[in-house]
């Protein structure tokens, strides 16, 4: 079963949960073949009530103790632009589309995503132009993220520190 998976992770981002659950962005991901949805709104107002169908399936929570064996299951991640989301999805290897809010004061996380798009690894949009993104994505097009190397970061400790 193809999914997505949308988390906004410890943040109430209202406007992408409103935003995937519009009848619009629902059509879309259902023609592009996706048959259920995740929603993880963390602390926002809105809990949307969608019902599931044999066609499509819904499911919706606040917070769990891990989000990673959703992310594994997932075929696509739909986040906030959050360090630990992106870094977490992008890691798995799954494809992501990091939607910006715009509501933000010094939206230091638009740095973040717009490095990341530049960089060829996700899909970046707002929530006005998310419908428009999951029409036109080609997730073939985007780039795996390169594993992190602890090792070099604690060699480098180690001189500083005059371990080595």
């Amino acid at each position: 079963m193809k999914s997505v998976f949308v988390t906004v992770g410890t943040t109430s981002f209202d406007d992408l949960i409103a935003t995937v659950c519009s009848p619009a962005a629902l059509q879309v991901l259902q023609s592009r073949g996706y048959e259920k949805l995740v929603l993880q709104v963390g602390r926002g107002a809105l809990k949307p009530v969608l019902r599931s169908s044999p066609a499509f399936a819904v499911e919706v929570f606040r917070f769990k103790d891990s989000l990673a064996e959703d992310l594994r299951k997932a075929d696509l991640v739909i986040s906030h632009a959050g360090a630990g989301s992106c870094l977490e999805t992008l890691e798995e290897g799954k494809p992501l589309i990091v939607v910006t809010n715009e509501k933000l004061m010094n939206n230091h996380q638009l740095e973040l995503a717009q490095q990341l798009h530049r960089d060829g690894h996700v899909l970046c949009c707002n929530c006005s132009t998310l419908v428009e993104t999951l029409q036109s994505m080609d997730l073939s097009t985007l780039k795996p993220f390169p594993p992190g190397q602890p090792e070099k970061f604690a060699l480098f400790l180690d001189k500083v520190f005059g371990f080595q």
